[in-house]
């Protein structure tokens, strides 16, 4: 039911990476080469994420905006904390909606970020269908084919770890490579850019410890899956990972949430 409500979308994606395959060819490679394939899967990350920047930008204010709410709306609630008489408690959600109205806050502030979640998941689809070999969309029979001849110092993009272990040691090593780098990226960018631009301090101390816990857990799920996804997969993580490490730094160093750790190193560091 999701796959047909999201057709469309993956459709276009699929055409997407179609195209970038046939850029590839038009810039010298050889349309069943490794590096076509991925210089596709690496443009389409591109064309992808960079599509979903306005909306990256819309839930980043978002966040902002029920930062500066958070104080006032915590004050308001321990104000009428306990009450169950029920004109109380409706002059405490007036008094609410007035201070998000105040700080910018809309009810639909969390669309953008539910609205990335289509592109995200067509983006996985095809890149999974494709290198498990099905034909998606404008990636026809011919092309599936294609991607799976492809390879690299013996590692084909259709792979699992289990094939490639007949390929000798040089793929075995570039796929643990590929993996490490993949669950490096996504450890990397939790711990140092994602953590930081939340304000855990109001948060229980269970929920602060799962939030630490969390870099961890994403970067050992990344290495379980490994063993099982096709390494074209472990490409696009990759790819997906980078843009993600690289949009959160600059989230982090130029628009930290308001009350973050990273908001207080931004002003120890002297920036407005």
């Amino acid at each position: 039911m999701f796959d047909l409500l999201l057709s469309p979308v993956i459709s276009v994606v699929a055409a997407v990476l179609a195209a970038n395959h046939s850029l590839a060819g038009t810039l010298g490679l050889s349309p069943g080469s490794a590096g076509a394939w991925l210089l596709g899967v690496f443009l389409l990350v591109v064309a992808v994420r960079t599509a979903m920047v306005p909306l990256v930008v819309h839930s980043v204010r978002g966040a902002h905006a029920r930062a500066r709410a958070l104080p006032h709306v915590s004050a308001l609630r321990r104000r009428y904390e306990g009450t169950r008489d029920l004109d109380a408690l409706r002059r405490m959600r007036e008094e609410q909606r007035r201070i998000h109205l105040e700080h910018g806050v809309s009810r639909w502030s969390l669309a953008p970020a539910l609205l990335q979640l289509p592109l995200v998941y067509a983006l996985y689809r095809v890149v999974s269908d494709l290198t498990a070999g099905h034909a998606v969309g404008a990636l026809d029979a011919a092309l599936v084919a294609s991607a799976s001849a492809a390879s690299v110092a013996g590692l084909h993009l259709t792979r699992r770890l289990g094939a490639t272990l007949q390929q000798g040691p040089s793929a075995v090593v570039l796929l643990v490579g590929l993996a490490v780098l993949a669950a490096a990226l996504s450890f990397a960018t939790q711990h140092w850019f994602t953590l930081p631009l939340m304000d855990l301090s109001t948060q229980p101390a269970s929920l602060g410890a799962v939030q630490h816990l969390m870099p961890w857990l994403a970067a050992g799920g990344v290495l379980v899956a490994a063993a099982y996804v096709p390494v074209g997969l472990l490409v696009y993580w990759v790819f997906n990972n980078a843009w993600t490490f690289g949009q959160q730094a600059l989230i982090w160093r130029f628009a930290p949430t308001p009350g973050s750790p990273a908001e207080r190193r931004r002003h120890e560091r002297g920036l407005s």
